[in-house]
């Protein structure tokens, strides 16, 4: 939405009407011009900073990825600790009680 310049009766009175508009002409190309610049300008800044966005996004999801590898190693490590641990018991445990149900019965 351009905004156009508009000057004071007294400037058209002093300089005439083709004067005027002239230079009203001239501030509204002017201004047109500032704006197209300053959109190229931020057009090109943006991009930048989404190429920055997307480098940092790119090394995060790396370092993510790393870190959520060791995790899962080290969840699967140990889970099958866990796994051995629970064997021993339950083999300790139906070794103990099959030698008291033996013992048991042998006594009888």
């Amino acid at each position: 939405m351009p905004v156009t310049a508009r000057l004071s009766k007294a400037f058209y009175d002093r300089f005439g009407e083709q004067v005027a508009n002239e230079l009203v002409d001239w501030f509204n190309q002017v201004d047109f011009t500032y704006r197209a610049e300053l959109r190229e300008l931020n057009d090109l800044n943006f991009a930048r900073f989404e190429a920055k966005v997307g480098e940092r996004l790119a090394v995060l999801r790396g370092e993510l990825e790393l870190k959520l590898a060791d995790l899962r190693e080290d969840l699967s490590d140990r889970i099958r600790d866990t796994k051995v641990s629970l064997l021993r018991w339950m083999f300790g445990f139906w070794i103990g009680t099959a030698g008291l149900i033996l013992g048991a019965r042998l006594a009888l």
